[in-house]
């Protein structure tokens, strides 16, 4: 299993625009093969930096993802809507392996 780290650096003026962004990925990435962990945008510290989290199951599902998001309707006016209102700055994207597996059991038994 991979797990996608989009870093975004963000106009600061524009958290409204991520929000929708972010929001419209809710529905479009999951529908397109992906486990969407979540798009997290600025609260506290930095106002210009957001992330987006998803994991598949190996490069070339991310590969497949990556041909059914293009090919999506909500996707592709996804990403005409962020470039047309330019909120996004920057992004790139790393993938990542959890490492830390298996995890233990909180102090009170429950996960």
């Amino acid at each position: 299993m991979l797990t996608c780290v989009i870093r975004y650096e963000i106009e600061p003026t524009k958290h409204a625009q991520f929000d929708l962004y972010a929001r419209k990925w809710g529905q479009c990435i999951p529908r397109c093969g992906a486990d969407l962990i979540g798009y997290f945008a600025p609260h506290e510290g930095s106002a210009t930096l957001a992330y987006g989290i998803y994991s598949l199951e190996s490069l070339a599902a991310y590969e497949a993802y990556r041909a059914r998001l293009a090919a999506d309707p909500l996707g592709r006016e996804n990403y005409e809507f962020a470039m047309r209102e330019g909120f996004i700055r920057a992004e790139d994207r790393t993938f990542l392996r959890l490492a830390s597996a298996p995890h233990a059991l909180s102090t009170s038994g429950e996960l």
